[in-house]
């Protein structure tokens, strides 16, 4: 189903069903209803909704601003409801008729007002496949795809559990891009990868339906004679509240599976390249700070990064209250997995290791944390560049940034048919 949930007729629709339903549900004539119960029921709905934002904010440890509308609509939904209690004596038909159909259209109208801030579902048929778990478009399963060989178009994607060895780590069913180029024969090309990782609310298909990756590689590919970067789909939280940022703590050894599970299996797997110049780590939010995390602790894994508007480092809240909740009080594992700690200690040793920033012009936190660290990268020997296009912290901004960023990924990792590598360009 194509139908945007951004912008466009449905959202609309949505609103002015809710506002609609409201007011068939409070309409009615009564000195006393309007001077008296229905205020009630005004301040009521207010009040709690108040108290449910806070209480949200607080049992969630979200620390992002969310939407004041996303407020507003809840307490639509609570007045309906308060509505129906407080004039239930008299009512007719139609106004209590009307009252789901206000909570419901509410509600849906403060999701999406939530889904609008990060551009999680570009479309209703996206919310729909993820929530159902429908397999994402052109996806095929293992077996199948190491049996297919022939000239296609476009590439496949393929549904692989990875063996949680050695992390241990509890992680759901991951996704690997193939280019058309993997299926011309059975000898496989040993082609470069990209392990990509989504935000702290993630799940491994997000890149495919919200960041738009699988159409994206599949464009680069037909200009590139069906070559394209095998791009690898991770699972980096094992589940959708769980806030592990990339590294191993007490949320599981996140970053022992994107270190070692996934690249020894993606490796045997799909006969990829094993050269560390050959892999790269790129993600948005989260995914951007675990991107160039995980290349700076390991360069002996991945000799390239892309960091689409990452943070300064991993974090849950302060310095202190990131090393009690995210690695369970030790100080010194927040020392190996802090950026600019791990840069400063190995600063001469980075060989031929590149890095792209890639921010938002309204991302003026994430700005400023790319500034920082790309001034660190480049004191360590990194050769690393900063691009600052218009944009904000959505999901949108994310699909378009790895779309401008995918030639310059595959030129870093030596893709057949991408131009040779300029150093100095990337520097610029």
């Amino acid at each position: 189903m194509d139908i945007s949930l951004l912008d466009g007729w449905f959202p609309w629709t949505v609103r002015v069903l809710a506002v609609v339903a409201l007011l068939a549900a409070i309409g009615r004539p009564g000195r006393r209803w309007w001077l008296r119960r229905l205020p009630v029921a005004v301040g009521a709905a207010a009040g709690a909704a108040g108290l449910l934002a806070v209480g949200v904010l607080e049992l969630s440890g979200i620390t992002d601003p969310l939407p004041a509308t996303l407020w507003v609509w809840l307490g639509v939904a609570l007045l309906a409801a308060l509505v129906l209690v407080a004039g239930w004596r008299g009512a007719r038909w139609w106004h209590r008729a009307a009252v789901p159909v206000a909570m419901l259209a509410a509600v849906l109208a403060g999701a999406n007002t939530l889904n609008a801030a990060t551009g999680y579902y570009p479309t209703l048929g996206d919310a729909i496949g993820e929530l159902s778990g429908s397999p994402v478009p052109d996806q095929m399963g293992l077996d199948q795809a190491l049996q297919t060989t022939g000239r296609t178009g476009t590439g496949r994607v393929v549904a692989v559990d990875v063996p949680a060895v050695p992390s241990g780590f509890a992680h759901r069913q991951e996704l690997v891009y193939l280019p058309p180029a993997w299926f011309r024969s059975k000898t496989r090309p040993k082609l470069p990868v990209v392990e990509m990782v989504g935000g702290e609310f993630a799940a491994p298909d997000n890149w495919v339906r919200a960041g738009n990756a699988v159409k994206t590689a599949d464009a680069y590919a037909a200009k590139h004679n069906g070559f394209s970067p095998v791009l690898v789909f991770a699972d980096a939280t094992g589940g959708f509240k769980v806030d592990t940022e990339c590294v191993d703590g007490p949320a599981g050894n996140a970053a022992d599976h994107l270190v070692k599970d996934l690249p020894k299996y993606v490796e045997k797997t799909f006969d990829t390249s094993a050269d560390p110049k050959k892999w790269a780590m790129a993600g948005w939010s989260m995914g951007g700070t675990c991107a160039i995390t995980l290349t700076a602790a390991h360069p002996e894994v991945f000799g390239h990064f892309l960091d689409i508007s990452g943070d300064l480092g991993p974090y849950i809240g302060d310095k202190q209250q990131t090393i009690e909740k995210l690695y369970g009080g030790d100080a010194a594992a927040w020392a190996a997995y802090d950026p600019q700690t791990v840069l400063a200690a190995h600063r001469g040793k980075y060989k031929g290791v590149t890095g792209m920033f890639d921010v938002g012009d309204q991302e003026s936190g994430q700005l400023a944390h790319a500034k920082q660290l790309e001034a660190a990268a480049g004191k360590a020997g990194l050769t690393t560049r900063l691009n600052v296009e218009p944009g904000r912290h959505v999901w949108q901004f994310a699909a378009g940034a790895f779309e401008r960023q995918l030639p310059w990924l595959a030129q870093q990792l030596g893709t057949p048919g991408a131009a040779a590598k300029n150093p100095s360009a990337a520097a610029r």
